[in-house]
């Protein structure tokens, strides 16, 4: 772990007084960017070879279903073995995938289960990078300095999130034939080989990180070590109130997977429109971190957490019922801007109510919850989608939303009653029994 700078931090930044923060932060988001580029061209690909808004949802269930098998021994590889080569290792097979998808764009793959199976191994190196990138971050700042990390963690990915899908759509549509005559890439073909080159940038700035982790969990695979994340998460109503709540909300309030439906057949904007309507969360999201970086939450953090739960099903709503261009973007960016606070509060919580060498494991059972809330909540956006129409789809999952907060605000007042984001107010309402201290 970096040492603090010795001069004063401009309030807000302490974070980037850490030399490897800053480092993994910028490779973060060139593979990010390239990412959301990438995720543009595959749903517009997949959709304009069958027009089936279920064969969308199918996109999100291949990347699903590989944090799901993989969960266990995913959060034990994270605390068994050194946590910066696992990320290593699958973003080399991430570069793989992308080389895969560039030979499919290039012969016009017009069969959708190539893509799916890449999508799968996609899936299966973010089920193991998901762990250990999120166990990572304290040993890149001191912790005193963590939630401030966590905040411009956010804003990054969300900076990310507003280029990489304006830059996807951009990309796809870029007449590189009429520049390179003879070339054989054209769409999507364009935008993989942006990822290709975003990737091999994460691989080479990763690589030289200070950071060396080394193997936190000692103890060899069992069912009870490989175990010990789910123990611990039931064990914590914090946690295991912060981690279904996201689950349900955006199981129900999803809309990225069904965009390409309203871009081309309710808002008849195209793929450039597409991309804008996939930043707009991430417009919304990225205001509210860098706001939150400047003025961090100090009290109050369950309360805060279930108002913006709320905001973000009310926004749903509004981009259902919307056939206006501007005020669908306003939707998506306010749901951007309140799930910000809300993922800032869920990421504190996750590793300062956790002790280091559990860190892995109990990352792993968040990666099931966001897997199961991202992926697997678009194969439920095309599968309503396809029973009831987009919009009415769109509708009920908004409403669905605001119904899940208003229940958890019930059944977890422990977690609707937290106050301090710090380690010290945190731990102790779930601090492990000292024979479970032991075992682990």
């Amino acid at each position: 772990m970096d040492s603090p700078s010795p001069t004063p931090q401009r309030r807000g930044m302490e974070a980037f007084a850490s030399r490897d923060f800053r480092r993994y932060q910028l490779a973060r988001s060139a593979v990010i960017l390239g990412a959301e580029a990438q995720a543009v061209a595959v749903a517009w690909q997949v959709y304009s070879i069958t027009h089936r808004a279920l064969d969308l949802g199918y996109t999100g269930l291949a990347l699903f279903l590989p944090g799901l098998l993989f969960l266990l021994p995913a959060g034990h590889v994270a605390d068994r073995f050194d946590r910066r080569h696992v990320i290593l290792l699958c973003y080399g097979l991430q570069v793989f995938c992308t080389l895969a998808l560039v030979e499919f764009a290039r012969i016009g793959m017009h069969r959708l289960f190539p893509i799916y199976a890449v999508l799968f191994l996609v899936g299966t190196g973010r089920a193991f990078s998901g762990p250990a990138s999120s166990a990572l971050i304290p040993h890149l700042v001191p912790e005193q300095h963590f939630v401030n990390a966590v905040t411009w963690g956010g804003a990054i990915f969300q900076f990310a999130n507003i280029t990489g899908p304006a830059l996807g759509g951009l990309l796809f549509t870029f007449p590189l034939a009429n520049l390179l005559p003879g070339t054989e890439l054209a769409g999507p073909g364009i935008v993989y080989c942006f990822t290709l080159v975003t990737l091999v940038w994460f691989l080479v700035l990763v690589s030289s990180l200070h950071a060396r982790p080394g193997r936190m969990e000692h103890q060899a695979a069992s069912l009870q070590v490989l175990l010990a994340g789910f123990q611990y998460v039931r064990r914590s109503s914090l946690l295991l109130g912060s981690f279904s709540l996201d689950l349900f909300v955006v199981l129900l309030g999803g809309s990225v997977a069904l965009m390409p439906i309203f871009a081309n057949e309710i808002l008849h904007i195209g793929p450039r429109g597409l991309g804008m309507l996939r930043a707009a969360p991430a417009m919304g999201a990225l205001a509210m971190s860098l706001l939150m970086a400047r003025f961090p939450i100090s009290r109050k953090a369950g309360k805060r957490l279930f108002i913006c739960v709320g905001i973000y099903g009310a926004a749903i709503v509004i981009f259902g019922l919307s056939r206006n261009l501007w005020l669908s973007l306003a939707a998506l960016a306010l749901s951007g801007a309140a799930d910000m606070i809300s993922v800032i509060i869920r990421g504190s919580l996750l590793q300062l109510a956790t002790p280091p060498q559990m860190r892995g494991r109990v990352s792993a059972v968040n990666s099931l919850f966001i897997g199961a809330s991202n992926e697997f909540g678009e194969f439920e956006s095309g599968l309503t989608a396809q029973w009831w129409g987009a919009v009415r789809a769109t509708l009920v999952g908004g409403i669905g939303a605001l119904v899940v907060a208003g229940t958890w605000a019930m059944l977890f007042p422990g977690l609707r009653s937290a106050d301090e984001l710090t380690a010290e107010a945190l731990r102790p309402r779930v601090a492990e029994p000292q024979e479970a201290r032991t075992r682990c």
